[in-house]
């Protein structure tokens, strides 16, 4: 059985992620040949939309395939991480620039890798179970996948928040900060799809989309935007304790949980996206940040803590207290980091 399957039914193109007992994790054979089949449905004619679902129902994608990145760490093998990362990245911008509409089903589900492979297509749909969320920091890593540009471009900090407290949002947050537009009930899924397959895009959601359920963040916007709107994690931690409700203590208690290290690097990313001028600069820039990262001890450990042994304790490293010490992290990488990585970009 494939990883990863791609059918036409009318003139729509079906990606279905098919790993369901791995919450449809991707990994570098599956970004390849999702990147292979886009790049001959774009000058096919008898494609006019490509659809990404997720097989099972627990949800679209839960990431990347952390085990297969850890079992890099853990034999050394910084060139396979660094080519799925580099092959990965390129397949995001892929679907932010693909030619044709891209309908992303982000039901159940939607971390990570997934965020990367729904929330750049053109038409994105949540439905009433949808989770999502972009958790890196809960495991000593910083998001990717675009998730700086994504969340850097959130309205005021809810993307600084999302990102720092390694949460995950519904459908009217996920809405409210961007990563969707559209909400259609799970159960008009099926029609959704059969739609889009005889009729334009616009006029299949349009059939069968409704109000989706109120945003939950945006109540707390105003004291997220002044706490989080800091240089340094020890200033927003600072900000954070003087909020003085149960809700910003519980996101500081969220933000202890996760890798100091991570935390400081991600701030440091999130501003430094938001002076971009495009995806691809930010895709540049995670790829040096995540390259990097692998030879962080906070990487393993978090993985290990959360995925392998699950006792949910990992014993992080101390970050150091000047926030400066991250300016390396987002130097242009060098022949020895990229290893046997051809075809490098100049920018990266």
């Amino acid at each position: 059985m494939s990883k990863v399957e791609f059918s036409q039914l009318g003139h729509l193109a079906l990606i279905t992620l098919n790993r369901p007992d791995k919450l449809n994790a991707v990994d570098h054979d599956m970004v390849t040949a999702i990147t292979a089949a886009l790049d001959g449905w774009a000058d096919d004619d008898t494609v006019a939309t490509v659809a990404i679902r997720g097989a099972g129902t627990r949800g679209l994608c839960a990431g990347g395939d952390i085990l297969a990145l850890h079992h890099h760490i853990s034999t050394g093998q910084a060139d396979a991480a660094t080519a799925f990362w580099r092959d990965e990245y390129h397949l995001n911008a892929t679907i932010a620039r693909f030619p044709k509409p891209y309908l992303s089903i982000m039901d159940g589900i939607v971390l990570g890798g997934g965020v990367g492979l729904s929330a750049h297509g053109s038409h994105r749909v949540v439905t009433e179970r949808s989770q999502v969320g972009m958790p890196e920091t809960a495991i000593g890593f910083v998001p990717d996948v675009g998730g700086t540009w994504l969340l850097s471009h959130a309205p005021g900090e809810l993307g600084t928040y999302l990102a720092l407290t390694a949460e995950s949002v519904g459908p009217g947050d996920a809405l409210a900060l961007g990563l969707a537009e559209h909400f259609v009930p799970s159960g008009r899924i099926f029609e959704l799809l059969h739609r889009a397959a005889h009729s334009d895009i616009e006029d299949a959601i349009a059939a069968v989309a409704s109000a989706p359920p109120a945003a939950q963040l945006l109540p707390h916007r105003k004291w997220i935007d002044r706490a989080f709107n800091a240089a340094s994690m020890r200033e927003l931690e600072d900000n954070l304790g003087h909020v003085g409700t149960s809700a910003a203590d519980r996101a500081l208690a969220r933000i202890a949980r996760n890798s100091p290290t991570a935390l400081e690097l991600t701030l440091a990313a999130l501003r430094r996206a938001r002076g971009l001028n495009s995806l691809e600069e930010a895709l540049a820039q995670e790829l040096r940040v995540s390259v990097r990262c692998f030879a962080l001890p906070d990487f393993a450990e978090g993985i290990r803590a959360r995925v392998i042994d699950r006792d949910r304790t990992p014993n992080w490293a101390d970050s150091c207290p000047n926030p400066a010490w991250t300016e390396p992290y987002f130097q242009p990488l060098h022949p020895a980091e990229l290893h046997t990585i051809k075809n490098t970009r100049s920018n990266q």
